[in-house]
């Protein structure tokens, strides 16, 4: 029995333990240490995880595809449920169902069973509502231990990355540590050494927390209300003067964790009622055809795919033939910056929170360590660096810095081996 670092994140999941005194990460699919948090409930009773779940659904194999399961944490979604082939589940059975699975595949790659856990959290799972934010932990722990923990722990996300970064350093330094991720941006400042590596109290280092409910997929679903669902009904005219379409079918096919709500018993009739009054009729014909064929992740896919490409080019797009024939959508990344600069400002005014917080000025930071997916989009990186000008920039694991200062975490709590 042994002790794991488990990084439950919106987009991606790993799962850590120690080898050789270093945290490593369990190969959880071939050999990729991380795994999509997606899972895929097939028509016959079945279910796939990860890579093979996203497969499954974008080769149209019938079943159900659910991403952003993290997204309902601290929500009243956590205890509703939703259709799943011929019964319903809780959300939180569907969040057992995906870390179980994880941590069964975790055991078998590593050859040992995993009892106690430290798992990785948000600093705000929920912004601004403490009673949700601890009952997003409170759920969380007891999924963890209905799948097999013993003991579960929790450290922030944040101060996570700081341990994997503090083993990269050779000398003392206050770091800004920005983890910018699916479903929250998350900020710490804590003091890093050698020195203090090998200590197992650091709560006189962490000099400040601080986090945003912002993350990758609300860039997504800014990004899809500015350029998609707009071809497909979202701010359209109703014939009754004055009035414009209902826009929370819009919303909820735009967001990863609501998409599913558009295949409800229901939904699709109401919006031909809608087809009936709008002076438009023909764009609620390609809304109808998203639900009737329930492609509402092959859009969210594709606009993801699209916002990723412009860290690499100007521009990218994707074709909607399968909608209708030449309906294509074409994004730039000034319209990234457009449509999403809202987000990237309140990301990075987190980071003057946390900089009150510590009694620290931008000049006190000696290095910002960035980690997460959403690091990549270029402005908002721009934005977290603007703020801490004069420090040194340290480029993270992107997906695995969280999980592996997580491993490091465990094997102090638990008492495993020393981390080098």
């Amino acid at each position: 029995m042994s002790s794991c670092g488990f990084d439950f994140g919106t987009s991606n999941t790993t799962l850590g333990h120690i080898i050789d005194h270093a945290p490593v990460l369990v190969p959880l699919e071939a050999d990729h240490g991380t795994i999509p948090s997606a899972i895929f409930f097939e028509r016959n009773g079945g279910a796939l995880i990860g890579r093979r779940a996203i497969d499954a659904y974008v080769e149209g194999l019938p079943g159900r595809l659910m991403r952003s399961l993290k997204s309902v944490l601290g929500t009243s979604l956590i205890d509703e449920t939703t259709q799943v082939g011929r019964e319903r589940r809780k959300f939180s059975d569907v969040i057992a169902y995906y870390l179980g699975a994880v941590k069964r595949r975790a055991e078998q790659a590593a050859g040992q069973e995993f009892r106690n856990v430290v798992h990785g959290r948000p600093v705000h799972f929920v912004d601004n509502a403490p009673d949700a934010d601890k009952a997003a932990e409170t759920s969380l722990r007891a999924i963890a231990r209905g799948i097999g923990f013993d003991d579960v722990t929790f450290q922030f996300e944040p101060i996570a990355a700081a341990l994997e970064h503090e083993r990269q350093i050779s000398r003392e330094e206050i770091a800004l540590i920005a983890d910018i991720g699916g479903g929250t941006s998350d900020f710490s400042i804590v003091r890093l050494s050698p020195q203090r590596h090998r200590l197992a109290d650091r709560a006189d280092d962490i000099l400040a927390s601080d986090g945003v409910r912002i993350g990758g997929t609300d860039f997504d679903r800014r990004v899809s209300l500015g350029k998609v669902m707009p071809l497909l009904g979202y701010g359209s005219a109703m014939n009754r003067a004055g009035l414009n379409a209902p826009t929370s079918y819009f919303h909820d096919l735009a967001t990863w964790s609501n998409i599913n709500r558009m295949y409800e018993r229901g939904v699709a009739q109401d919006i031909r009622h809608v087809r009936k009054e709008a002076r438009q009729p023909e764009l609620f014909d390609r809304l109808l055809r998203v639900l009737d064929e329930q492609r509402g992740h092959t859009l969210a896919m594709d606009v993801e795919t699209s916002k990723i490409a412009l860290s690499d080019t100007p521009r990218s797009g994707f074709s909607l033939d399968w909608i209708e024939q030449g309906l294509s959508v074409d994004l730039a990344r000034e319209d990234l910056v457009q449509h999403t600069s809202e987000l990237a400002d309140g990301i990075a005014a987190r980071i003057g929170r946390c900089l009150a917080q510590a009694s620290l000025e931008a000049a006190d930071i000696d290095a910002v360590f960035l980690t997460g997916g959403s690091v990549q989009l270029a402005h908002v990186r721009r934005a977290i660096v603007a703020c801490v000008p004069d420090a040194r920039v340290v480029e993270g694991d992107t997906f695995g810095a969280v999980g592996k200062g997580l491993t490091i975490e465990a094997a102090r709590r638990y008492g495993a081996v020393e981390v080098g």
